[in-house]
């Protein structure tokens, strides 16, 4: 009502776009308000097939822990030391770079729409 001309929302929480969802499943303005941002598939799954929101998105906690195995590997094996700019390969996901402060980027995040929703159980 404070904003009668909003078209979008991002919500960068699990919590925040359930809750958008939520309300806007059952509003008057469902359909006319975009719901996007990160949320887990076992949450907004009923809100996707009621067609409330379109796609969102998350860090694939499987890709993660994927990741983190490699670099442990690598780590133990004496290819990388954890230092900015030691690479090693992730299996699957391909080469990854330790950045600043020992941040490894896992990948983008994976996309969730009605075509791929019941692939994910988190």
């Amino acid at each position: 009502q404070s904003y009668p001309d909003l078209k979008g929302i991002v919500s960068p929480t699990t919590v925040g776009i359930a809750a958008a969802a939520k309300y806007l499943s059952t509003s008057r303005y469902k359909g006319k308000v975009s719901l996007t941002g990160l949320g887990l598939p076992n949450e907004m799954r009923e809100f996707v097939k009621d067609g409330t929101v379109t796609e969102f998105a998350l860090w694939d906690p499987a890709q993660l822990g994927y990741v983190a195995a490699h670099a442990g590997q690598a780590l133990v094996d004496g290819d990388i030391t954890g230092a900015e700019g030691d690479s090693f390969e992730a299996g699957d996901l391909g080469e990854r770079t330790i950045g600043e402060n020992g941040v490894v980027i896992v990948g983008p995040p994976t996309r969730f729409n009605a075509d791929n929703i019941d692939e994910y159980d988190f």
